[in-house]
Formats: C-alpha cells, sequence, structure tokens
C-alpha cells in the first residue's frame, strides 16, 4: 500500500469511521447497479460517481481493485415487492416492445450516462438474467439448510433464523417490522420475510419465467446481487456499495441470505459504504415517482456533464444535496474558470497513485516551490483518506492554482493528482465545450487581467512583426475560448 495518510470510511455497519485495509491482495469492490425498464436520473448517477470516486481513492493508495456492478434486468418487482408485476414487463407492455428491447436500450442508456460522466469502467456488468440458475441452486441450498419456506406464492426465506438480521439497518426486530414491506402475503410467518423465489400466480404466465424446484417463476430481487457478487468476487470481499435506500432492506435481506448460504459464521462483507439522497424541492428523486431529470436534459440546457460531476463533488457523499439551477450554474462557472487556468499547464503529467505524484515531485529540481507543491499533495491525501473528503479536494485545488509559492511544474503534478481522485477530465476537456453562453462578467478580476496581458502581449509581437509569436498568443487566446477580432480603434475580444 502506498505509504500517507491511513485510508479510513464510514462503514454502514456499526455506523462508526475504520481504517480500511485490503483483506486480499485486490481490493474486491461490489455496487449495486441499476434496473434497466426506464432512463437513470440525475439522482441515480450519484451512486455511480460515488462509486468511482471510491474506486480512484483505492487506486490512489496503489490498491488493485476488480470492481463488480449489477444489471438488474428481472426480479425488480413494481415497488420493491415480493408480489406483482416485474418492472421490465410493465415497461415493455408500456413501450410496445420486447423485454430483451428494453433491457438493451436502457442498459446502454446507462452506459452512456456513466460514460459521460468519466466514471471508470467496471471490471464486470453480469445481468441477473444470466445468473438465474446460480440463483436457482443458492435459493435450493437455503432451503436444505432450513432457512427457507414454501408458499403458494414462492418460496421465502425465514428471517427469524438469521440472528444478526437487520444489523446494518441498526434496527431492532420490532423496528425491522415497522419498516418492513406492508403487502399481505398469505402464509408469510414473519413480515421481514422476503421472497427467493416469486412463483406465477395461477393462471397468470410471465413474460420472463423459468422452470424450479417450486414451479415456473422468477428469482426474488434480493438473490442476484448475493449470487453474483460471490461468483465474480469470492465467497467474502471488501467493500459493498450503493444508495442509502439500499440499507434498511435489499443490503439487509443480502447480508442474511449469503451469511446463512456461507455458514462460516465470518461477516460476508467488511464494509458498507452508502451514498445520500439527491433532492429536489426537499423531495428525493425518484424513478418510482415518475422519474426525473436526466443528465441529457442537462446537456440540452447548455451544461456540461463534467459540470454535474463537480457538483457532486462538491458535496459529501454522506450529505443530502439538494439539486438546483442556481448550484448547477455555480457548478458550470467553477468548472469553466477551473479549465481555463489549467490549460495553460497542458500537458499535465500522469499521477494516478500517490507514488507517482511523489516521484514527479522529486524528480524537478528542489526548492521551496516543490516543497508547496508537496504541501499540496499532502492535503490531497489527508482529505481522500478522510472519508472520501473530496469538497476539501476541491478547496486545496483551488488554493494550489492561486498561490504563488508554487511553481508551474509542481502545480503540474498537483493538478494532475487532484484530477486522478475527483476525475473531472481537467487534462484534455476543451474549455470551448463547456459552456457557449459565457459572458465577460462570468470571470473574476484575475481572469480579465491576464486575457488583457495575452492581448497586449500578442499586439506587441504584431508591431515587431513577430508574427509566429502572435500566431501562439492567439492560439493560447482559443484555448481559453477567448475570440480576437482586430479593429481600427484596436483589438476586441469577446467569449465564444
Amino acid at each position: 500500500m502506498t505509504t500517507g495518510h491511513q485510508l479510513r470510511l464510514y462503514n454502514s455497519l456499526g455506523r462508526r469511521t475504520e481504517d480500511f485495509t485490503p483483506s486480499a491482495a485486490v481490493v474486491g469492490l461490489y455496487s449495486c447497479g441499476p434496473t434497466v425498464y426506464s432512463f437513470p436520473h440525475l439522482g441515480n448517477m450519484r451512486a455511480y460517481v460515488f462509486a468511482d470516486t471510491l474506486r480512484r481513492t483505492l487506486r490512489w493508495k496503489g490498491l488493485p481493485v476488480r470492481h463488480v456492478t449489477n444489471i438488474t434486468d428481472v426480479g425488480h418487482a413494481v415497488a420493491d415487492s415480493d408480489t406483482g408485476e416485474d418492472k421490465l414487463e410493465v415497461a415493455a407492455a408500456r413501450e410496445r416492445r420486447s423485454v430483451a428491447d428494453i433491457a438493451a436500450f436502457y442498459t446502454q442508456a446507462f452506459f452512456q450516462d456513466i460514460a459521460a460522466l468519466n466514471v471508470l469502467p467496471a471490471d464486470e456488468y453480469p445481468r441477473a438474467s444470466e445468473y438465474v440458475p446460480q440463483m436457482i441452486e443458492f435459493a435450493a441450498r437455503l432451503q436444505e439448510k432450513g432457512y427457507a419456506y414454501l408458499l403458494p406464492s414462492g418460496l421465502y426465506f425465514d428471517t427469524s433464523k438469521s440472528p444478526g438480521y437487520g444489523a446494518l439497518a441498526m434496527m431492532d426486530l420490532a423496528g425491522q417490522r415497522e419498516a418492513a414491506r406492508v403487502e399481505h402475503v398469505e402464509g408469510r410467518r414473519n413480515k421481514t420475510d422476503f421472497a427467493l423465489w416469486r412463483a406465477e400466480e395461477p393462471g397468470v404466465r410471465r413474460v420472463m419465467r423459468w422452470q424450479s424446484p417450486w414451479g415456473w417463476g422468477a428469482p426474488g430481487w434480493h438473490l442476484e446481487c448475493s449470487v453474483m457478487s460471490i461468483a465474480l468476487l469470492g465467497e467474502h470481499f471488501d467493500i459493498h456499495t450503493g444508495g442509502v435506500d439500499h440499507r434498511e432492506l435489499h443490503h439487509v435481506n443480502e447480508i442474511a441470505q449469503s451469511e446463512a448460504y456461507l455458514g462460516d459464521g465470518r461477516p460476508w462483507v467488511r464494509f458498507w459504504l452508502h451514498n445520500e439522497f439527491l433532492l429536489m424541492n426537499a423531495a428525493k428523486i425518484a424513478k418510482s415517482a415518475g422519474g426525473g431529470p436526466r443528465l441529457a436534459d442537462l446537456e440540452q440546457a447548455g451544461y456540461h456533464p463534467m459540470a454535474y460531476r463537480l457538483f457532486l463533488l462538491g458535496g459529501h457523499y454522506r450529505s443530502q444535496l439538494d439539486f438546483t439551477t442556481q448550484a448547477v450554474d455555480a457548478a458550470q462557472a467553477t468548472l469553466r474558470r477551473l479549465v481555463a487556468r489549467v490549460a495553460l499547464l497542458r500537458p499535465l503529467p500522469v499521477a494516478e497513485t500517490l507514488a507517482a505524484a511523489r516521484a514527479l515531485l522529486t524528480d524537478d529540481e528542489a526548492g521551496d516551490r516543490d516543497k508547496a507543491a508537496a504541501g499540496y499533495l499532502d492535503q490531497l491525501d489527508a482529505a481522500i483518506s478522510a472519508d472520501l473528503a473530496t469538497p476539501k479536494i476541491l478547496a486545496a485545488l483551488q488554493d494550489s492554482l492561486r498561490d504563488p509559492d508554487v511553481g508551474t511544474e509542481g502545480l503540474r503534478v498537483v493538478v494532475a493528482a487532484a484530477d486522478a481522485l475527483l476525475g473531472l477530465r481537467l487534462a484534455d476537456l476543451d474549455p470551448r465545450a463547456i459552456d457557449r453562453r459565457r459572458s465577460v462578467s462570468d470571470l473574476d478580476p484575475a481572469e480579465v487581467a491576464a486575457i488583457e496581458r495575452l492581448i497586449a502581449e500578442r499586439t506587441r509581437a504584431r508591431g515587431e512583426r513577430d508574427w509566429p509569436r502572435a500566431d501562439e498568443i492567439r492560439a493560447e487566446l482559443e484555448r481559453l475560448g477567448v475570440q480576437v477580432t482586430d479593429t481600427p480603434a484596436g483589438p476586441a475580444w469577446e467569449l465564444r
């Protein structure tokens, strides 16, 4: 592990911040992925930017990672219930397309959005529909061990036989019962019991159906994550992530069935990390509430995807965020200023790990400027090590760009290191692509002064007939999104 500050993460299992050290040579990381029955909205995207930040942090610490994000294309019933229609079957009927077409279309939409947000691709994106045979075997083993019982509506997990049930939610049994699903299931022993297998209702033929020891039907929603994570990461792994809405039900049930299945007395997953909600008008943005704004809607309104990523990183992942036009406007303006300033430092070096960043600094000439840069690197490492404190990283980055004691080469290393953690594409983002609606009033006085100095230097070069230098300055101004027009009264400029 790269030396530096000890990485500490807030573990939802116990609600405490703990030192993180990997249990194996490769960190196993599983993230709950999308149910692909509709377009992902902005609230959904927070979970994947958060998981991406965690993955970048582990890489920064020199830890190899194997990341798995599932694609739920079967098993997720409407209202997260154990009975009723599957969300994909409902979508297929609504849009008059096949379930396969629905799953393929919305899976591709998800991939497009995470790519636009510069989320690193996971190592695996398993589809739930491809693991149904393994789910049947998993459920059958639970039944053999006495953890499951059969009803006409399906096979159910008996939560009364799980001694630690609900520990992740930090509720006692009475609290769990109060928070449990509300639909009535005839014969269910405990209100918290959940379906491992959902049988077809009499006279109803499901679109997605498989033969099982319990008749035709489909797997329960919670089963897929246990089966696919164990298949791809091993029986035990280090970190499981997801939205905070999974903490009281979905992840509680994953733990119960997985630890019953394994039966070795060990915690199935060591660290559980959850991101908070994105709010709009003081309410959670949710698909079930009629959808929400999409990343495509932001882009159509003139916002860059990196502005939304910056907006998310400006709040801690465990804090609720209010989505407002003013907040995204501010993020866009901040991104624009950052990229314009960083464009003058390109090309940036590769500093994806703390070791690489430090090596780049030691290769430079020693001096106070390099000491200042090293100090900012230490601030970055301290911030990300303190449970992924991205707002502090953004603050340190801004401070370094304004600090006269940081030399150019040292600053390039600091910016590259910050971007390796933040993923804002500072190394290659075109300033002109961020927002074409800019005005001079959006710039701070220092930016205006810098532009004016470049224009004055270009005018001087033209007067001395130093055409190569004049063209070089014009190209630099274009990279900053500044268009210069030579007039009889002198050069005039505007933002493009």
